[in-house]
């Protein structure tokens, strides 16, 4: 098994196994070439001395005696030392034997051979031939023989020298392939460690990585195409980690200050009710406050676990038909006595239906009107209006009162975010509102914003239409 190597190392055996798979096919393809030319060219030397034979053989005329003919054949061969020749009559009898050596005892004593170009091998030696024909005019002689007399001849092509050289060029040629595959391994290997000299910065920056140092950035130009891509999504990955740790610590402190006003009250209280003997009444009231603080902080616990789900993209919901202006009228009468105390009117104007879960939409429209009521002079007025469009649904709730500064509209669905120190407690809010409303609205696909100018906020969401 493998699962130990490094990448490194993989891919320096795979450059090495590449290139001498490569060497060695084309080693094989050169073999066969150089096979196949020496092949032509012995082929072209023993057509070439059969031919020499042949006219040596023929030269004179028909009174030339034919052992005459078979030494000048012998003479024309002097210096070919690689040529062996075999002259056999018709009755199989060798007539003339030049360099013996290159024949079997067999071939010597005259036995045929099969084929036109045999081939064999003898002490260590391979051996090439060539057989051909002759028919020599030739005048009669005293034993009665023939005017024209066939003669075979065989030709035998020590290829010695050929196999020595085939067989240097294979020793170099394998030792070249072995050599190869070593220098591309080191190649490979090293252009692997250079090219994953990336990786290593990425792996060292990862271990270095902590909560104090997530700002830390890897520069992708240096890093080659193929990994370019990874140390950008690295790079992300730290982009959120930091903005996830920064959302975090601020959620804690956010939590810390929130939770001190309510627990220094009920400590504060507690000690007052301590510091002395009290009567019963007084024993009432003190636990009726208590409890009014204890109820503050249970509705912000609650509302901190909802929005964890939301973030956790965990709030099941249920998907039903609703009708926004029922359950708008339906918060107008909730909300019509603490509206009337102060002079506030409430109009609601338009009506659509969406589908969704009924008590998280009432939720989040509830947030919205009990929001513009926190922050609506006395006497004012609050407009709550639905519209149709082609693809979505809008609910618009409007309130006059102090405007929202610019640089702060976007921020106003955030947790525990205030707009403005004037806008700070109007009420006893934590500022979990709106941003329960804004999860509650991506819970259902849709969308949420804020506007203000001319004296008039508007928070307005969208929905997709049924």
């Amino acid at each position: 098994m493998s699962h130990g190597r490094s990448l490194t190392a993989r891919l320096a055996a795979l450059f090495a196994a590449l290139t001498a798979t490569l060497l060695v096919l084309a080693a094989l393809l050169h073999g066969r070439m150089l096979d196949a030319h020496f092949h032509e060219l012995d082929v072209h030397e023993l057509h070439g001395k059969l031919m020499l034979i042949r006219n040596t053989l023929r030269q004179g005329d028909a009174t030339t005696p034919l052992a005459a003919r078979l030494d000048a054949v012998e003479a024309a061969l002097v210096g070919h030392d690689n040529v062996g020749v075999r002259v056999r009559d018709a009755d199989g009898r060798v007539l003339r034997l030049i360099h013996p050596a290159h024949f079997t005892a067999a071939q010597r004593a005259g036995q045929a051979v099969e084929g036109e170009e045999p081939g064999w091998e003898l002490d260590g030696h391979r051996y090439r031939g060539l057989r051909g024909s002759i028919v020599l005019p030739l005048a009669e002689d005293g034993a009665g023989g023939a005017p024209e007399r066939p003669l075979e001849v065989l030709i035998a092509l020590d290829l010695s020298h050929h196999t020595h050289f085939l067989a240097s060029a294979q020793r170099a040629t394998w030792a070249g392939v072995a050599l190869a595959a070593l220098v591309a391994a080191v190649f490979g290997w090293f252009a692997a460690h250079r090219g994953l000299a990336p990786l290593r910065r990425v792996t060292a920056t990862t271990r270095e990585l902590s909560a104090e140092r997530l700002g830390e950035r890897l520069d992708p130009r240096d890093a080659p195409a193929e990994v370019r891509d990874h140390v950008e999504a690295l790079n992300g990955l730290l982009a959120r980690l930091e903005a996830a740790f920064q959302r975090l610590s601020d959620y804690s402190a956010d939590i810390a200050h929130e939770l001190r006003t309510p627990i220094s009250n009920l400590m504060t209280q507690t000690q007052v009710a301590l510091s002395r003997p009290r009567t019963s009444a007084e024993y009432q009231d003190i636990l009726a406050s208590n409890l009014e603080e204890y109820e503050r902080i249970a509705r912000m616990v609650g509302d901190m676990l909802f929005l964890a789900k939301a973030e956790e993209h965990a709030l099941a919901h249920a998907t039903e038909a609703v009708e926004l202006a029922h359950e708008a009228d339906a918060l107008r009468d909730f909300y019509e006595a603490l509206a009337e105390e102060r002079g506030i009117r409430i109009q609601r104007t338009g009506e659509a239906s969406v589908r969704g879960d009924r008590l998280m939409l009432r939720r989040a429209v509830s947030n919205l009107l009990s929001n513009a009521l926190r922050h609506t002079p006395d006497g004012g007025r609050i407009a709550l209006h639905i519209e149709t469009g082609p693809d979505s649904v809008r609910l618009m709730v409007s309130n006059e009162g102090e405007p929202i500064p610019p640089d702060q509209l976007e921020r106003v669905f955030e947790r525990f975010h205030r707009a403005s120190p004037r806008r700070d407690r109007h009420g006893e809010g934590a500022g979990l509102g709106l941003a329960i409303t804004r999860s509650i609205v991506r819970a259902h696909g849709g969308e949420i914003a804020a506007r203000s100018e001319g004296g008039v906020t508007t928070l307005s969401i969208t929905l997709p239409k049924v």
